[in-house]
């Protein structure tokens, strides 16, 4: 059975393993996705 928990735990892991990419990539290139992000939430609101 698959329960809240083990759902819960695997969002954790790729969580962890999405800031550890991130925190590995250049400046400028997140600084420029940071951009692009916050211009993407902008228009939907």
């Amino acid at each position: 059975m698959y329960t809240i928990e083990m759902a819960y735990a695997r969002m954790r892991e790729l969580q962890d393993l999405a800031n550890r990419s991130r925190a590995h990539r250049p400046t400028a290139e997140r600084r420029a996705e940071d951009r692009a992000s916050r211009a993407a939430h902008a228009e939907k609101r």
